[in-house]
């Protein structure tokens, strides 16, 4: 008797969910835009403002937010211009820079320049990358806008590191790249 029920209740359950379904009838939907999205015009116009765009243009001879443009172009005509521009740190502050300076190239530059600036990197004794040339290489005739204007364009294989290094970090950066030049040449 027992099994006898358990039957039929499974029984009377297929017997219900397969009368709910109907292939022909429609089936309804509470709520359909939580399932269906609405379409929106990406730069449609605005209903309530009448002509007028939601992506606007900026105003002429304006910046971004936080974004200082670069004096010098990347064509060499630029690299020999910022050859001759100074560095904006603070010389007061100089040894903090350097600190900075010298963290910042160990995370990015080390890895192919090595630690004492003299092409010897990671990547290079691993052969992954070849002909990264040393900092006393007298013929190369770095200077501090040199530096910054390489690490802002990138030059050669070297790419731009403008994306991870804000102005004051590139100084920074170019500051300790001299003192590596020193500490070789001497």
């Amino acid at each position: 008797m027992n099994s006898f029920r358990k039957i039929t209740i499974v029984l009377s359950i297929l017997l219900v969910a397969a009368s709910c379904k109907h292939e022909n009838s429609r089936n309804y939907q509470y709520m359909p835009n939580m399932y269906e999205p609405v379409g929106y015009e990406t730069y449609g116009e605005i209903d309530f403002l009448p002509n007028r765009s939601e992506a606007r243009q900026p105003a002429e001879n304006t910046i971004v937010r936080g974004h200082m443009p670069y004096d010098y172009e990347n064509t060499p005509q630029g690299k020999e211009m910022a050859k001759l521009q100074s560095s904006p740190l603070d010389s007061m502050q100089i040894g903090k820079d350097l600190e900075v300076g010298k963290a910042l190239y160990t995370i990015y530059c080390a890895i192919c320049h090595g630690d004492k600036g003299d092409g010897q990197g990671t990547l290079v004794m691993r052969e992954k990358i070849l002909g990264v040339p040393t900092y006393a290489d007298a013929a190369r005739n770095i200077t501090v806008g040199d530096a910054y204007h390489t690490i802002y364009y990138g030059l050669n294989s070297m790419g731009s590191y403008a994306g991870q290094l804000n102005p004051k970090e590139r100084w920074q950066v170019a500051e300790y790249v001299m003192k590596l030049k020193q500490d070789l040449t001497k």
